[in-house]
């Protein structure tokens, strides 16, 4: 609800506004899947937050975790966590047949990310080919445009992340100098040669984001609100500081001259809580 404040400022609530809500991120959500998603468990939650009349839900940081183990400290600014797409809501969707989806992963007490990340990486490049194979071909504009209306990080991110994985995970420092200069015939190559792995993760950003929207449409319409947060600490080992290091106080070497704070979790060995308790 707004209202024009003195001197035409827009206040975000109304003077006697008051309401509550829950601090709780996605992957903490129960599945069978073994991490929290935007599927049925989070409509569900959305439904316990209606039923016990709160009107906010905090989500916290959504984009992908980086080397540092921290949501805050992401290697896209821009980019949608892919552990957060419901193998459900594929299947829902004809992205996936349930036979494609006959596995699952145990819940524990935390999320055991070495079984995690390689399950959903499968469904998720399974589902890629069923969309080249045909499958739900009335998605394919849908999918164009949102590659071209986010191009500005998107290109920059899925290269990123197959270069990654072509260099075993080394730091983009390390790459070849062409690559870290981001030379304009060194990135049209390599982006030739990487293109199945560069595809898929646009793929993959589309899907989350498209399931991200019908959570938050749902959530709507049962009165509950979103908040989310930033990944205020940009990563130096991220795409936004491989695409832009001029945006960056860095030495020649590229590493970055000051540090304005770290994340909360700093001091954790074991990481951030945030998505690592099950609720």
């Amino acid at each position: 609800m707004l209202e024009n404040g003195r001197d035409g400022i827009v206040l975000p609530f109304l003077p006697d506004y008051r309401a509550s809500g829950i601090l709780a991120h996605v992957t903490s959500l129960p599945t069978d899947r073994g991490i929290g998603d935007f599927g049925p468990a989070a409509r569900q939650w959305v439904d316990r937050l209606q039923a016990a009349g709160q009107s906010w839900w905090q989500v916290l940081p959504l984009g992908p975790i980086g080397d540092g183990n921290s949501p805050y400290s992401s290697p896209s600014s821009f980019a949608a966590n892919e552990l957060l797409i419901s193998p459900d809501d594929l299947i829902e969707e004809g992205l996936l047949h349930h036979d494609e989806c006959v596995e699952s992963v145990p819940a524990t007490a935390s999320i055991h990310y070495a079984a995690v990340i390689p399950f959903k990486e499968r469904l998720v490049g399974q589902a890629w080919r069923n969309f080249l194979a045909g499958s739900r071909a009335d998605l394919r504009s849908a999918f164009e445009a949102f590659c071209r209306d986010q191009s500005h990080w998107l290109d920059d991110y899925a290269l990123f992340r197959a270069l990654k994985a072509k260099f075993g995970g080394r730091s983009y420092l390390d790459w070849p100098s062409g690559l870290v200069r981001r030379d304009r015939t060194a990135l049209e190559a390599a982006r030739r040669e990487l293109a199945p792995h560069y595809e898929r993760t646009r793929f993959a950003q589309f899907v989350v984001f498209r399931q991200g929207s019908r959570l938050k449409e749902y959530a709507r319409t049962k009165g509950v609100h979103l908040l989310g947060d930033l990944p205020f600490y940009v990563s130096p080992e991220s795409s936004d500081v491989w695409a832009d290091p001029q945006m960056f106080r860095l030495d020649k070497r590229r590493r970055p001259l000051f540090v304005g704070g770290v994340p909360p979790d700093y001091f954790s060995a074991t990481g951030p809580a945030v998505g690592q308790s099950r609720l």
